[in-house]
């Protein structure tokens, strides 16, 4: 922040860099045979993250159209990537899931992911990996905590309807 900044210009200031640095990474690491769509794979980290999670709230999570996201799961589930199953206590309410295989697939592109991203840091001197090494210690935990204390739609596995 410049001295004569008021903390406004800091704040956008920062988040301008935030937003280049996210929307930089993603497209590059989404540029090329990409085989899932952003929402896809966004749906599909939920999903591992958030357990068995209801269709109506795994939309509003996802700030998607509910058609939309049943479209997406039959997908999904067309692929072998995610299940519906019943909900324990009521039997009317189906919840999706997702599979082994569609686990599998998030692992196999968070290491593809990596490794681009690994080989790009190859392409810098030594000292400017070194020195975005020390950046990314400190920024990540506040980018974390940034993240957990923003306002999110309320999701509900399915207990009741809220």
């Amino acid at each position: 922040m410049g001295m004569d900044e008021t903390p406004e210009e800091g704040h956008q200031e920062v988040a301008t860099a935030l937003n280049e640095l996210a929307t930089g990474l993603v497209r590059h690491l989404l540029s090329g045979r990409q085989s899932m769509s952003l929402t896809t794979a966004s749906t599909l980290s939920r999903l591992e993250q958030e357990g068995t999670i209801r269709l109506t709230a795994l939309a509003a999570a996802e700030g998607i159209a509910q058609p939309s996201m049943t479209a997406l799961v039959q997908r999904l589930e067309d692929q072998g990537l995610a299940t519906r199953v019943g909900h324990p206590e009521d039997g009317r309410v189906r919840l999706v899931a997702i599979t082994e295989a569609g686990r599998e697939l998030m692992a196999e592109r968070r290491r593809t992911q990596s490794a681009r991203v690994a080989g790009m840091l190859a392409a810098l001197p030594e000292q400017d990996v070194r020195a975005l090494g020390e950046a990314m210690r400190t920024a990540l935990p506040i980018v974390r905590r940034m993240i957990q204390a923003a306002p999110q739609p309320r999701i509900s596995s399915g207990e009741s309807p809220s």
